[in-house]
């Protein structure tokens, strides 16, 4: 490591309140370099991020990037000084261009006006150079959700960055799209640029960068070249423990059809069609996945299921009774449980204390109510039973599930949902935003849940969670399934294939494959 690094973040600490989400944290980041930052839910990446991109200011601790101190207040501040981010999250106006996009909020509406050729000129060059594939008039509405990444990426670099930030950057593409995106990261590299990103994929993490280092507790704990780790001492790390890479699976023969959905269709908030005409079963004691990339259907087809978005045709029966029709309020008393794959939106209500989130749907319902009134003795001890079964990091069970961290609120949604004892378990995003540790605990849980008997559901983006814990694994595209794996990290190519709608190349592939092995 050279005597001045390119970045250098001493003794950082962020109080929010009374809760401490950076606690001294020092990192150093060489030039030209892909640095991953790992860490647990909580550990304070991204409020870390957040500082070093002008989101957040510091409580305490100094800044240095390329030699000279920086103090920074917001992130036209931070692009100023060429440091840019691309959140998880994408920052854009779904219903302007591309082009006005990136000149929304730089200079005045006539300026903007008058510049936007220019501006459109720019995009194309920048498009080519990095094979980006960005096309300046397209409407942010009209592109995949792998599009909008690419816009959020041109659009940092179109302002002009020496250092480029990337929070979960293939959280929502496909395998091939992940493919492109970290050799873009070497190219950027190869083009001067330094490179911070945080994942939780360890695989993306040893394949890419040069150097790792994890934070726990608000702290950085360890860091090293990546060459000299691996996967399992990365997890230790984070964790404090091992943790189990590959996950014991008991074997079990499924039973009767517990769901059964023929012909169903559905159309989006927009009146737009969906879900067209997809018909599956689900059987006790077996996991059926749905992979596909975000915006092909898999929200609708959850939401229909348990009566939040209403069918426009089709069947659907749960233990035989058809329950398609039923308002949810009706679904909710059959055996049926479902973790959303927004838990703020659909999962939580975020200023309500543990105990009231843990009881939404059953706070009318023995054992947490009598004669109409609340037994808060029962509600507090279950909730406490949740917490340490789940290993929720909460202050008490009345404390307000705001204060906890994605990944813990998480926990407690499925630890909510599991306690239901369903027959039926639909799962939208189970690891979403959560860490490792995190990770392994759910699917734990939800593998138990199979050797119970209980059919379940896991609708996921994560190729590595459907492999993980599923039987079988149906591929979503446009509101179709093009066709059914099983979960062989074998056919990861063909998977993508069929993720990206190109079937016939999906399906020759599949039959040079299985004349090899002939």
């Amino acid at each position: 490591m050279g005597a001045t690094p390119f970045l250098r973040m001493e003794n950082i600490h962020k109080r929010f309140g009374p809760v401490i989400a950076s606690a001294g944290v020092n990192l150093e980041v060489e030039e030209k370099e892909i640095h991953a930052l790992l860490g647990e839910n909580g550990a304070g990446k991204s409020v870390l991020m957040n500082i070093l991109c002008g989101v957040l200011s510091p409580t305490e601790g100094q800044i240095v990037f390329k030699g000279s101190p920086l103090r920074l207040g917001s992130p036209r501040e931070a692009i100023r000084h060429r440091i840019g981010m691309v959140h998880q999250h994408f920052m854009v106006v779904p219903n302007l261009t591309v082009a006005e996009n990136y000149v929304l909020g730089h200079g005045s509406p006539l300026r903007v006006i008058r510049d936007m050729k220019q501006v459109s000129t720019r995009i194309r060059e920048l498009s080519h150079r990095y094979g980006l594939d960005v096309r300046p008039d397209a409407r942010i509405h009209d592109l995949s959700v792998g599009e909008q990444q690419r816009v959020e990426i041109l659009k940092v670099l179109y302002h002009g960055v020496d250092l480029l930030i990337l929070d979960e950057p293939t959280a929502v593409l496909t395998p091939q799209e992940a493919d492109r995106l970290l050799a873009l990261l070497r190219d950027l590299v190869a083009d001067g640029k330094t490179v911070i990103f945080i994942s939780h994929k360890l695989d993306e993490v040893m394949r890419v960068s040069d150097r790792v280092s994890v934070m726990r507790d608000g702290k950085v704990v360890f860091t090293t070249r990546t060459a000299e780790t691996n996967p399992r001492e990365l997890a230790r790390m984070m964790v404090g423990r091992d943790v189990l890479m590959d996950l014991p699976r008991a074997q079990t023969s499924p039973g009767r059809v517990v769901l059964a959905v023929e012909n169903l269709s559905c159309n989006n908030e927009l009146g737009l069609p969906a879900v067209r005409g997809v018909s599956f079963e689900v059987r006790q004691g077996e996991i059926v996945g749905v992979a596909g990339v975000s915006g092909n259907g898999q929200s609708e087809l959850a939401l229909a299921l348990v009566g939040l978005l209403p069918a426009a045709s089709g069947s659907i029966r749960l233990n035989g009774e058809e329950i398609c029709g039923l308002t949810s309020s009706e679904i909710n008393h059959r055996p049926l449980s479902h973790i959303p794959e927004d838990r703020h939106k659909m999962g939580i209500v975020l200023p309500l204390p543990l105990t009231e989130n843990v009881i939404l749907q059953r706070y009318d319902q023995a054992p947490f109510s009598s004669r109409g009134m609340l037994r808060f003795g029962e509600i507090t001890e279950h909730t406490r039973d949740l917490i340490r079964r789940f290993k929720v990091k909460a202050s008490h069970p009345g404390e307000a599930i705001q204060n906890l961290s994605g990944g813990n609120q998480q926990k407690l949604v499925v630890a909510r949902e599991l306690a239901r004892n369903p027959d039926f378990l639909l799962i939208n995003q189970l690891t979403r935003g959560i860490d490792i540790g995190a990770t392994e605990l759910v699917m734990q849980e939800v593998l138990k849940q199979k050797e119970k008997g209980k059919a379940i559901l896991l609708i996921s983006t994560e190729l590595e969670e459907l492999f993980a814990i599923c039987d079988r694994i149906l591929v979503m595209f446009e509101g179709q399934f093009l066709g059914e794996v099983p979960p062989d990290r074998a056919r990861l190519e063909e998977i993508g294939l069929l993720m990206a709608g190109n079937r016939e190349e999906a399906q020759r592939l599949h039959n040079r494959a299985g004349a090899i092995e002939a």
